[in-house]
């Protein structure tokens, strides 16, 4: 377990840094019911799990409803978001690792 604090990043919204190195970073994010990640883009590639909960997923032009056990990936530049729509956890993994997350 990582002994990183929890970051408060929006409403309903918490996120707690796991591990990294320069070309790989792991987060963990909890979502309230309501939740938002709100539609961005960024250079890294990313991979997310859903460990727990229900998410509205926006990737590119494709939405749809993940729970516990899907997966989504977000290229680079692609605009992607989040909305928890029951109360869960995202694991976020990232490459390169976020620099602006540390």
């Amino acid at each position: 377990m990582s002994n990183e604090p929890w970051l408060t990043v929006g409403e309903g919204v918490q996120r707690q840094v796991l591990t990294y190195g320069p070309d790989l970073m792991l987060v963990k994010v909890r979502f309230a019911t309501g939740g938002i990640g709100a539609l961005h883009q960024h250079v890294h590639s990313q991979i997310t799990y859903v460990e727990s909960g229900v998410f509205r997923c926006t990737v590119g032009e494709e939405e749809t409803v993940l729970r516990a056990g899907d997966t989504f990936y977000a290229a680079p530049t692609v605009w992607h978001g989040v909305e928890c729509l029951e109360t869960g956890v995202l694991l976020d993994s990232f490459s390169p690792m976020r620099e602006d997350f540390v």
